[in-house]
């Protein structure tokens, strides 16, 4: 029997060095977000990452500045993290 994620923790790789995991609870959200806000704004605006779950808090970040992403599924329930 295949296991289902709780949610995804996506690492967002900046080019300063830092990293900052903001989560997801479906994939399907991340790719909406990913595709609509983060490819298809011009590279030196600002967007908004939701840092987690709770409406109204979100990081701002130029798409030039993440390097990298690192999507990963978390099965444990979102206390145990």
């Amino acid at each position: 029997m295949s296991r289902i994620p709780r949610r995804y923790a996506v690492h967002l790789h900046l080019s300063g060095g830092q990293t900052q995991t903001v989560m997801f609870p479906r994939l399907e959200g991340f790719q909406e977000w990913y595709g609509g806000l983060l490819t298809a704004t011009a590279p030196d605006t600002f967007v908004n990452v939701p840092i987690s779950e709770l409406e109204g808090e979100y990081l701002v970040v130029r798409p030039s500045a993440v390097i990298g992403i690192h999507v990963e599924p978390r099965f444990s329930a979102a206390d145990d993290a």
